[in-house]
This record gives C-alpha cells, sequence and structure tokens, in this order.
C-alpha cells in the first residue's frame, strides 16, 4: 500500500480554500498547470511510500500512540507559496504550527520505528498542494494572489492514516484517489 499520515481539513475549510482556488484558476497561464482535486485535499505528516501489508498494523498502532500523545490544537489555512521554482503551488498553515510539527515529527518516528525505510529527515514544512507543473513556472502571481487569504480556523482532533491509490486508467489529468485507512485521536488516553 502506498501510504502517508496527514491532517484532513474539515468540509467547511476546504469549501473557503475551493473559492480561493476558484479564483486562481481564472489566473492568466492557470490551465497549464494540474490542480489538485478537493476531495484529496490534506497536510501530509510524513510520507512512507509503498508499505507492505505486514508492516502496516505495526505502524497503525505506533501511529495512534504518536496521536495520543498530542494533545488537540487550532489550524487555519493561511497564505501560500511554491516549492521548486513553481512546480508546486500551495496554502500554507497559521495557528498550532509546533504542535503540527511535533506531529509531522511522532508520524515520520512511527513510520520509522515500524520500519518504514524513511529517507534523509527534512524540516516539515506545513502545506496543501493546491497544483502541480511540469516545468519551472513563475508562480509569483499565485503566491501574491494567496498572501490574503485566511480561512476558517478548525482544531485539529485526529491524524489519518491514508492511502493514496495511482491513476492506472492513463486517463490526462486523473487525480489519485486518498482514502484513510485509519484516524487517530489526539490526546485520547491509551
Amino acid at each position: 500500500m502506498r501510504l502517508f499520515a496527514a491532517v484532513l481539513p474539515p468540509e467547511d475549510v476546504t469549501a473557503s480554500l475551493a473559492d480561493e482556488v476558484a479564483a486562481l484558476r481564472r489566473l492568466p497561464g492557470a490551465d497549464g498547470l494540474r490542480w489538485t482535486g478537493r476531495p484529496g485535499w490534506h497536510l501530509t505528516l510524513a510520507f512512507y511510500g509503498e508499505v507492505d501489508d505486514v508492516v502496516v498494523p505495526d505502524l497503525s498502532a505506533r501511529l495512534e500512540r504518536a496521536a495520543h500523545r498530542t494533545p488537540p490544537f487550532e489550524l487555519a489555512l493561511r497564505g501560500g507559496g511554491q516549492f521548486g521554482r513553481g512546480r508546486a503551488l500551495w496554502a500554507g498553515a497559521e495557528g498550532g504550527l509546533a504542535t503540527l510539527r511535533l506531529l509531522a515529527d511522532r508520524a515520520e518516528s512511527a513510520g520509522r520505528r515500524a520500519g518504514v525505510p524513511m529517507g534523509e529527515h527534512r524540516r516539515y514544512k506545513p502545506h496543501l498542494t493546491l497544483a502541480r507543473s511540469r516545468q519551472a513556472l513563475d508562480a509569483r502571481p499565485y503566491v501574491e494572489a494567496l498572501s490574503g487569504f485566511t480561512g476558517p480556523a478548525w482544531t485539529v482532533t485526529d491524524l489519518a492514516l491514508v492511502r493514496s491509490n495511482l491513476p492506472d486508467s492513463g486517463v490526462p489529468g486523473e487525480q489519485p484517489r486518498y482514502e484513510a485507512v485509519a484516524r487517530s485521536p489526539l490526546g485520547a488516553s491509551g
């Protein structure tokens, strides 16, 4: 299974962001970007890649313990930025970022302890990917348009283990499908 740990924003948050993305998609050149689908919007905490089925129960248990040790926290989507000279456009976050980073570190550690090869540790940068480009792109108009965006705040109450089902139809523009295979409440006793 291709898996990652994530925070999944609630419906009112994605609805607010969808309105902002609709405006971005009207900017010149937007039709050259591959826009992510609203059903798949998430803030990745740790990416595990292909995980053997026999490892999933241990990984799930370790993520549950990591969630239990982390208190619920407030978050809001705010502003945006880009990675890789415009190859990825994203919405940022504000609020309990220290707790979000702690949860990301714990999710990465859970993967390592379960035996998932995690590669090199990188400082966590909270983001929700909105669009990708196959080549370098001047993303400044999009980043500037996002600069005034602040979505509704919500309380993050769980960590999700998400399966990524990559498209296999060969249809251009088909999006991966994401399915939460486990959700672990934050701050629960356990």
